[in-house]
This record gives structure tokens, C-alpha cells and sequence, in this order.
């Protein structure tokens, strides 16, 4: 086996699991509608969420009081965390994803996909919750994603998700906090 053959079907290899997620996919662009506008049933019981219409605009001090380092770099500086340290990567419970700057909702346990990156993965999102931009760090354009509601820098979306979608929104994990269904912590 050549070298570059061993590598791509290495690089392909967690693509082919897809099918095999921790959730049932959805498979048609109807169950993903559903999906988006049922994302309240994974807050818990009588929780309260901001509004992606009630900005929140802090100075750079502010920021740095209020997120640890590493969020800090992420959402604010535009860093990558290291793949294969967030500890959502295993989380399995239901429940929503909001940004960790601001509380916003972003995904839902539904939207998650083990995508065998070393980041939370999600297929689609909230609707309205992220701004998008062109990113050409990598000399190639990517698009990376903001928090509508803080502009927290949250990671890129891909076109190698999984159907009907094929979108991974690659999120980083610090950029993230985990609001359990049933109200327990992450």
C-alpha cells in the first residue's frame, strides 16, 4: 500500500462512522426543520435563555474577567483549542449547547456527531444563533463562524457532515458550556 493511499483512507476512516453516532441522524431536510424548531424541549425545566436580539458588548478587560484563559483565547483572540481536550467530546446526555461567553443556545444533543475531528461536531444548528465569515488563516478559505449575540469566535463549518446536511459545524469545546435536560452539570 502506497503511503498517500494509507493516509486518505486514515483521514476518510471517521467519515465512514458517521452513520454509527451516538444519536439517530436525521434523514431528511424536514427532520432537521423539526429538529430546529423544537430545540426548547432540551432546556430544562423552566430555564431562561438569552435573546440572539439582546447584543452583549464588553470591553477586553470585561472579557478577561469574565472567561477563563483558554475561553478567553478562543472566543475573543480567534485560537483553536487543541483537539481531543474538550470533555464535551464524550458528552452523551440531552441537552443544549450554548456559547460560553454569553449563554446564547447554539446546538442541541440532537445536532452532535462524533466526527472523529477531536471537536464537538455538530450537523446544523439553532437558526439565527452565528454570523459567518471568510477565514483564509490556512491560505485557503474557510468559513468560520461568531456568536450573534457576543462574537465569540466558535469554530469553522465544513462541507463534510454528514447527510442530509453535510455540514460540520467544528465548535471549539471551551467555547461551549453543556445544559443538561434534566438540569445537571456538565
Amino acid at each position: 500500500m502506497q503511503r498517500r493511499t494509507f493516509l486518505l483512507a486514515g483521514a476518510a476512516a471517521p467519515l465512514y462512522f458517521l452513520p454509527f453516532c451516538a444519536h439517530a441522524q436525521p434523514k431528511t431536510m424536514k427532520d432537521i426543520d423539526a429538529l430546529q424548531k423544537n430545540w426548547k424541549s432540551f432546556l430544562p425545566a423552566g430555564a431562561t435563555v438569552p435573546a440572539a436580539a439582546e447584543p452583549l458588548k464588553l470591553s477586553k478587560d470585561e472579557w478577561k474577567k469574565r472567561l477563563p484563559a483558554d475561553a478567553f483565547r478562543v472566543l475573543r483572540e480567534e485560537a483553536t483549542e487543541r483537539a481531543g481536550t474538550s470533555r464535551l467530546n464524550d458528552e452523551k446526555r440531552p441537552g443544549i449547547y450554548a456559547c460560553a461567553g454569553c449563554g446564547l443556545p447554539l446546538f442541541t444533543s440532537e445536532m452532535k456527531f462524533e466526527s472523529g475531528t477531536g471537536w464537538p461536531s455538530f450537523f446544523t444548528t439553532i437558526p439565527g444563533v452565528f454570523g459567518l465569515k471568510k477565514d483564509f488563516y490556512l491560505i485557503y478559505p474557510r468559513t468560520e463562524y461568531h456568536c450573534i449575540r457576543c462574537g465569540g469566535h466558535h469554530g469553522h463549518v465544513f462541507d463534510d457532515g454528514p447527510p442530509p446536511t453535510n455540514q460540520r459545524w467544528c465548535n471549539n469545546g471551551v467555547a461551549l458550556k453543556f445544559i443538561a435536560k434534566d438540569g445537571s452539570k456538565a
